[in-house]
């Protein structure tokens, strides 16, 4: 449909599209201690991280969730809205100075127990860095109405 619209019964498993790039700045990352109160030093301190195992400040993993997952936004269905993520992981640091771009791919699709009329699509996010590493991945769980008879 024109208004963008992909009922439960369109989505198909192993379907995938990928984000634009996002290079992360060091305005993110202070920012993003300002709105959650993480400061800990392995983002803010650069002398402190240089005696890290990473050699340098990395980006919260928070901040990375949520950029990676506005980075699929782009994309938005009438039909579905967001259930949940589930198995959050952070694969590998992120430094100032990375690209990031965000792959989704529908993993598995069910019926809902509770609500017929809709079903669950599971979309597996991977954010990847600019040497196409996994940084972060998760699974994203939607609810997607089916299509109305008639």
């Amino acid at each position: 449909m024109k208004d963008g619209t992909i009922w439960f019964e369109g989505y198909v498993e192993g379907a995938a599209r990928i984000s634009f790039g996002r290079t992360i700045t060091e305005t993110d990352v202070v920012v993003h201690a300002g709105h959650t109160g993480d400061f800990y030093p392995h983002h803010m301190d650069a002398e402190f991280a240089k005696t890290t195992p990473f050699g340098q400040r990395i980006a919260h993993g928070t901040m990375i969730f949520a950029i990676g997952v506005g980075q699929t936004a782009g994309v938005v269905n009438p039909a579905a809205f967001t259930y949940g993520y589930d198995r959050l992981r952070f694969v590998r640091p992120v430094f100032i100075g990375d690209t990031l771009r965000t792959r989704v791919t529908v993993q598995r699709k069910a019926d809902d127990p509770k609500r017929a009329d809709q079903g669950r699509v599971i979309e597996l996010c991977e954010v990847l860095n600019q040497r196409d590493e996994v940084v972060l991945a998760c699974e994203h769980i939607l609810m997607v109405a089916r299509r109305p008879a008639g």
